[in-house]
């Protein structure tokens, strides 16, 4: 990685000049080595970093929590683990996605555009990422009235969930058109400062369809079938880009600088706040699942796995921590995969009564996540739980070895909202009745945006969980 540190300070640096940013990347175009501007690969590496920490920190922890990946055992964790949140345990969250990821995109979608339509197709792809993750866990958030300038509009009025996910389409589709323009017409092209691909169009125009999937599916249960339908189509073009095995998968990067290090690893090295979850321990336990020592430590016996429970009332600090997969201060951490795609392909067509399809599907996103984590096949528990027929896949299946495989990642929270599943049992000390379903609104929005749409009911449903 390089200059990682550096292109933090750029959060501060764009903030202080968006409403001239037309003027302020016109200048850079005609001038690229004038070092009072920042280049437009200097943004994308903030976008990027900003979009690691977006999907690798406390968002990220705080949902594993909820679906009992994870269990909060001490400092803050505790109170994530008793369902309280409070608005001001989201803001830091809240300002990163918008301060840090969106307005940059803003900036490069806005300036780039005719000049280089492979880089705005990249910043679109990474726009609408980073407002599927806000979208999905906060339902309104600000959009078309947002991203202004400060002397242009501080209080902007917030989008409807259901319209926020009609734009991500349209960006999406915008992004797909971009990201095909031949490469000769591009003045800028990012190379090396695009950590996640390098600038390889092919891979972004992949996980462009695949978040398009992605999105269409999370409306299930407004169509069911049309979302199904949408999805696969969408994912048919992902494939067709080359989107086949987890080579293509795009992941967050980390260094081995302090201020480098995977997210993950330096939470658990500085902190311990979390454990396994019992839940999570006790399903891989149960099926002798080859990731198991990968995903965990064993406990303080040093032979066994344990998760601590769901109540931190009962926790013994003794349980299982997190394992090798994220055992590495540069392990990669991921955001969009395949091994979900085929997952979102298995739900799909079960959806559509193509139970042989889905079982095809499926079982090659089980075997396919055991290949990417342990780095081999396992004939015993593939021949058990990934050799399923059109007469034996079911949605519990399906749903239960996504869990698995996409172990930490805030997708598996979107997908037990949806679904319900796994059947999860609610931690019974928690101030709130049931697992949360929705963030509060950041505590900044609340106090100082009269048109914030305020939730404080951490039970309340989000549009498409309706």
């Amino acid at each position: 990685m390089k200059n990682i540190v550096k292109y933090i300070l750029i959060f501060a640096v764009t903030l202080t000049g968006l409403t001239s940013c037309k003027k302020y990347l016109d200048d850079v175009a005609l001038n690229p080595n004038d070092p009072l501007k920042v280049s437009p690969n200097a943004l994308l590496a903030n976008i990027e970093l900003a979009t690691f920490s977006n999907y690798n920190g406390n968002l990220n922890r705080r949902s594993s929590v909820f679906t009992q990946h994870l269990a909060g055992i001490d400092g803050q964790y505790v109170g994530v683990a008793n369902y309280k949140i409070n608005e001001g345990d989201v803001t830091n969250e809240w300002k990163t996605i918008y301060t840090g990821a969106l307005i940059n995109c803003k900036i490069l979608i806005d300036t780039l555009g005719s000049k280089s339509p492979n880089f705005k197709g990249i910043a679109q792809v990474l726009y609408a990422m980073n407002l599927g993750l806000a979208t999905d866990m906060w339902g309104d958030v600000p959009n078309s009235d947002a991203l202004k300038g400060l002397s242009q509009n501080f209080t902007p009025m917030y989008d409807s969930q259901q319209k926020i996910y009609t734009d991500m389409q349209s960006m999406l589709s915008e992004a797909i058109a971009n990201l095909k323009q031949p490469a000769t017409v591009n003045l800028f092209s990012p190379g090396s400062y695009d950590y996640m691909y390098q600038g390889d169009v092919e891979k972004w125009l992949g996980t462009a369809y695949v978040l398009k999937a992605r999105y269409a599916n999370r409306l299930s249960k407004k169509n069911a079938s049309q979302s199904a339908t949408d999805a696969l189509s969408y994912l048919d073009s992902a494939y067709a880009h080359g989107y086949t095995s987890s080579m293509a998968d795009a992941n967050a990067v980390f260094g081995a600088s302090g201020n480098e290090n995977n997210q993950w690893y330096a939470f658990e090295n500085q902190r311990g706040y979390v454990k396994m979850g019992a839940f999570f321990i006790d399903l891989m336990n149960t099926n002798s699942d080859p990731r198991l020592p990968y995903f965990a430590t064993t406990d303080a016996s040093g032979t066994t796995y344990t998760g601590a429970d769901v109540d931190p009332a009962n926790a013994t600090f003794d349980e299982s921590g997190l394992g090798s997969y994220y055992g590495s201060p540069t392990s990669k951490a991921p955001i969009v995969t395949f091994v979900e795609a085929k997952f979102i392909e298995a739900e799909c067509k079960l959806r559509l009564s193509d139970a042989a399809g889905a079982a095809t599907a499926y079982n090659l996103a089980v075997k396919e996540s055991i290949l990417n984590v342990t780095g081999g096949s396992d004939p015993t528990y593939e021949g058990v739980h990934a050799s399923e027929t059109a007469g034996t896949i079911d949605l519990t299946k399906i749903m239960t070895e996504k869990y698995v495989a996409l172990f930490t990642q805030a997708e598996t929270w979107a997908d037990w909202r949806r679904t319900g599943l796994p059947v999860l049992t609610p931690n019974p000390s928690g101030v709130v009745g049931g697992i949360p379903r929705i963030l509060p609104t950041s505590q900044d929005e609340r106090n100082y945006n009269p048109n914030a749409i305020v939730v404080s009911n951490i039970l309340q449903r989000v549009w498409w969980d309706n």
